[in-house]
């Protein structure tokens, strides 16, 4: 008889549990059960604030390619709501993997879209940008991997001063990662209105006569009659747009303030993804003399 009470107790401990939580004896153990059972991650307001985000992108890139000044605006926006977005997260508690790579994956693909496209206003240049875009998703993708993988599931702006004192800097100062975030974007949103406004870095947005515009091939952006580029979003449509010039001096201005943080952002992406490299081969020289190898012959 002892041993079949001893076998029903854990039964009975747990409805006596239950009937507590269903009577609300304890207010403050049948909130937590509450919190637990109804809390929506997708909903926290970090992660509202990066849906946001990724509209404003996505509008943005409707305009690119004939409104400069209403894509700039959208897509400034939308980066200056990444700073938000970790305000939120530290005001109500509600820092999250999901929301984590939610930024990252947003920054990611909003700024190489935004070099895809300096990669066709200057095409002698794509090579360029087509290198920052690999960069990027490399370093961050190295880096993240690294830290989930080696840092036992830890955020990836927690980095140890020991193994890299200028990320560490650069992760864990908020001043110094908005700076360099954000005078990085401003160089390519500079480059973007300069594309649309510098003879010098656009030549066709030189000034031509009307013989040489008669005498245009079909195809030519000059030849208005062609009607291979007859559509709005046409090569010839986007040259039309770049004939109504803007004014170039502040893009050039903020082009030249930014052009420094922009390069030394690149050399923390390269510095990241040698740190990440080397932590992750850390990790297999561990597993493989874990696992007895090499195995001595």
């Amino acid at each position: 008889m002892n041993g079949v009470r001893t076998r029903k107790q854990p039964a009975q401990a747990a409805n006596g549990v239950e009937q507590k939580l269903n009577g609300h004896a304890n207010p403050r153990d049948a909130a937590v059960v509450t919190t637990e059972a109804t809390e929506n991650i997708f909903l926290f307001w970090p992660n509202i604030i990066g849906y946001s985000r990724i509209v404003l992108a996505i509008a943005s890139l409707y305009y690119m390619p004939l409104h400069p000044r209403t894509c700039s605006g959208l897509y400034s926006i939308s980066c200056l709501l990444d700073a938000l977005d970790g305000v939120a997260a530290r005001r109500f508690n509600q820092s999250t993997r999901f929301g984590a790579v939610l930024d990252m994956v947003t920054d990611r693909c909003t700024t190489s879209c935004l070099l895809v496209f300096l990669s066709s206003a200057f095409p002698r240049w794509s090579i360029v940008f087509q290198g920052l875009i690999s960069l990027d998703f490399a370093s961050h993708y190295m880096h993240m991997y690294a830290t989930l993988a080696m840092g036992s599931g830890q955020s990836h702006k927690k980095i140890d001063q020991s193994r890299s004192r200028l990320l560490h800097l650069y992760y864990n100062n908020r001043t110094v990662l908005f700076i360099f975030c954000a005078l990085n974007e401003l160089f390519f949103i500079a480059l973007y209105l300069l594309s649309f406004s510098s003879p010098m870095l656009s030549p066709s947005l030189l000034p031509t006569n009307d013989k040489a515009a008669a005498s245009a091939q079909p195809g030519n952006p000059s030849h208005p009659s062609s009607m291979i580029f007859a559509t709005p979003g046409s090569a010839w449509a986007m040259e039309l747009a770049r004939a109504n010039k803007m004014n170039s001096f502040w893009p050039w201005v903020l082009a030249g303030v930014s052009s420094p943080v922009m390069l030394g952002k690149q050399i923390l992406n390269v510095v990241q993804l040698v740190k990440a490299s080397k932590w992750l081969a850390e990790g297999d020289i561990k597993a493989r003399r874990a696992e007895g190898l090499p195995k001595k012959k």
